[in-house]
């Protein structure tokens, strides 16, 4: 197995941790932890609010206003098109205030044969919530999973990095 230890390439928060782990040439695990200033109840709102935190530069339309979870079982985190619709995710595990697990292929994964389950954990910690997100994604990829995980891993930090900014300032942008 392959680990890529991505602390100094991407500036990593204090109080957070970020690596792609288990590179392998049949999936990887992204897994990124931090600390958010705010009860559970509240980052557990804005997460399922993705249309107001997620990032413009990562959506299929260009604005993150046309994103959506719909918070139930088999609901969609989908994004709407002028002319159609993506199914970025489906849910399959949602528990209030603690946990949403969807399953399915983010972006440019979606068109290779493979499989992912992401997860966002929220734990007490000492000031606020911890966040635990984890990506796992496994199948086929034409010339491996190497050079896609840093990418991937880099993308869904700047996510939650975007939803802790959202929930403690009401903006997602870094100043």
């Amino acid at each position: 197995m392959l680990r890529i230890l991505l602390v100094s390439a991407i500036g990593v928060l204090p109080g957070a941790r970020a690596w792609a782990a288990d590179v392998t040439p049949t999936g990887f695990l992204v897994r990124y932890e931090l600390v958010i200033d705010g009860p559970a109840a509240k980052v557990y709102d804005s997460l399922l609010d993705v249309g107001s935190w997620w990032s413009d530069q990562h959506t299929y339309s260009g604005a993150s206003r046309n994103l959506s979870i719909d918070a139930r079982g088999g609901g969609c985190f989908c994004e709407k098109l002028p002319t159609g619709a993506v199914e970025h995710m489906r849910v399959v595990y949602l528990k209030a205030n603690e946990a949403l697990r969807m399953s399915g292929a983010l972006g440019p994964l979606q068109a290779h044969g493979v499989a992912g389950a992401m997860t966002w954990r929220l734990s007490p910690a000492d000031r606020g919530t911890k966040l635990d997100l984890t990506y796992s994604v496994g199948g086929f990829m034409a010339g491996g999973f190497e050079k896609i995980a840093p990418a991937v891993e880099t993308v869904l930090k700047e996510q939650a990095d975007r939803l802790k900014r959202y929930v403690e300032t009401g903006t997602p942008a870094a100043k």
